[in-house]
């Protein structure tokens, strides 16, 4: 079996102003020397465009570390210089834990869906 790649652990889809992300369960084995691959993968369609909305779709992963944490904060930090913003879709319990124990369940809004994310986006 092969090692992982960044793009093997997402998949990104542009709906007008939105950008989906969605991780795939390989974020779960991705290496941590592969952080900068995926902060470019995913970045990339956040740095071309003002206001842009931003939903990490997380319903296939039970848990992710620190590597992907910090991949969140540039993520947000990146759309809010754009005059955006993001939420998480799908979290589960492991990983609600994770971020309420970093205080980042309080920064980002969560919802159950993606669609639900999405929805609350748009309507903002």
């Amino acid at each position: 079996m092969s090692a992982p790649r960044s793009n093997d652990a997402f998949t990104i889809e542009r709906h007008g102003e939105l950008v989906l992300i969605t991780a795939t369960p390989m974020l779960e084995t991705l290496d941590d020397g592969l952080e900068e691959q995926a902060a470019e993968l995913i970045m990339a369609p956040i740095r071309d465009q003002d206001g842009v909305l931003v939903v990490f779709d997380l319903s296939t992963v039970d848990y992710f570390g620190s590597m992907f944490l910090a991949l969140l904060i540039r993520c947000w930090k990146l759309a809010l210089g754009r005059g955006g913003t993001m939420a998480l879709a799908g979290v589960s319990e492991r990983a609600k834990e994770l971020l309420r124990l970093t205080s980042l369940d309080i920064v980002w809004p969560i919802y159950s869906t993606r669609r639900e994310a999405m929805e609350a986006l748009l309507a903002d």
